[in-house]
């Protein structure tokens, strides 16, 4: 196969990224749109992310099987389609079943090319390697909350989906044009992948399971529970515009971008162990800031600090993940994928529901002390050094 540069990979993890967070600040606008109300509207998180963990269990064996960077390719066109048809939509069923087409396309692309990643650079520098690699998707969180609110305050919600489909479909014909005759080659670059079997061997080991269930709590409490619905707080509890509310949220990837660069001396410093239990506790008490934040400027400041301690904690799972089942990684990140985002669909819908019970507030603070809890746990039960 082709020699494809890093930074290309991070270019289509920009783009999955950007579809995931380009929601933050418009739910409020969708939902008047379609005359609903904001809890509605979080249907469509759930709808993205839902099928975005469950393609897993195809996209992983298959990358294993056909070549992962050929499945990345094929779903960032079938992604950029997608989002080019959801400005068509004229009611939020559609809009919904349009989000879950996206989903399931993007779900292929941040473990497949994790996983081609890992089959080519021994574990003692991995993680740096993927700290590279998810500059893309960390510059999507930093840009996709302001310059969607941007774009929908100036010609509307749909705009956003027609920018990034444009650029979706340009990503992925350079990949096809680098892949060139390979791309139409049945060649797997996985030494054996054993199909739907192989989640079987991971299940196996207790590691395997302690794996799963962080990784499921990490999207039920985080991705799910509290993140998705930062620019909503801003703008029903302290009045922002979706344009001001997105440039807030993006701050989170300007911690993130943080850790890109700081990731080497970080995990020399504190070590993976070390990383999980600061950048988890950092967690918890940055949510409980948010709960108890008096003005919009303090949930800025933590939005930052959020960013660099969610990649902390984070970045180790990851990097955990891709030598979980050395044989067969792409199922293995697959599965950790999987995981994940069945954790952050159900924690989307339980934060949506629980909206009209404790309100933002009670939510950030549920989300803190669960937080707590599972760095703790997380601590005790990984096997890192």
């Amino acid at each position: 196969m082709p020699a494809i540069p890093i930074p290309l990979f991070a270019l289509a993890g920009f783009t999955t990224g950007a579809g995931m967070r380009m929601l933050d600040p418009l739910l409020p606008l969708v939902a008047a749109g379609f005359g609903v109300s904001v809890a509605e509207a979080t249907a469509l998180v759930a709808g993205f992310v839902l099928p975005y963990g469950l393609v897993q269990l195809l996209a992983g064996p298959l990358g294993d099987r056909l070549g992962k960077v050929r499945v990345v390719t094929a779903a960032v066109l079938l992604y950029g389609a997608g989002l080019l048809a959801s400005p068509l939509a004229t009611q939020l069923g559609g809009l919904v079943a349009l989000r879950a087409w996206c989903g399931f396309c993007a779900g292929a692309v941040i473990p497949l090319l994790m996983a081609h990643i890992a089959d080519s650079v021994p574990y003692a520098g991995r993680q740096v390697a993927i700290s590279r690699f998810l500059t893309g998707m960390v510059m999507a969180q930093l840009l996709a909350g302001p310059v969607s609110g941007v774009l929908a305050q100036v010609a509307g919600w749909r705009a956003p989906f027609l920018v990034l489909g444009l650029l979706a479909l340009g990503v992925g014909g350079v990949l096809a044009a680098r892949l060139g005759p390979a791309l139409w080659r049945g060649e797997g670059d996985a030494a054996g992948g054993r199909g739907m079997a192989a989640y079987l061997d991971l299940l196996r080991k207790p590691s395997g399971r302690w794996l799963m269930a962080v990784a499921f709590l990490d999207g039920f409490l985080l991705f799910g529970g509290a993140f998705p619905f930062t620019g909503s707080f801003l703008i029903e509890v302290f009045g922002r515009n979706a344009a001001q509310a997105g440039l807030v949220v993006a701050g989170f990837g300007l911690g993130s971008f943080a850790y890109t660069r700081m990731a080497r001396p970080l995990l020399g410093r504190f070590g993976e162990r070390g990383l999980l239990t600061l950048g988890g506790c950092g967690l918890a008490l940055l949510l409980a800031v948010l709960a108890l934040a008096p003005a919009w400027p303090v949930v800025a400041a933590a939005q930052v600090a959020l960013g660099l301690a969610f990649y902390m904690f984070h970045g180790v799972l990851q990097t955990l993940a891709t030598e979980a089942l050395p044989e067969a990684r792409g199922t293995a990140v697959g599965g950790f994928a999987l995981a994940l985002f069945l954790g952050q669909g159900a924690g989307s819908l339980a934060f949506g529901l629980g909206l009209t019970a404790i309100g933002y507030r009670g939510g950030f603070a549920v989300a803190a002390a669960g937080v707590l809890a599972l760095a703790l746990w997380a601590r005790r039960g990984a096997r890192v050094g």
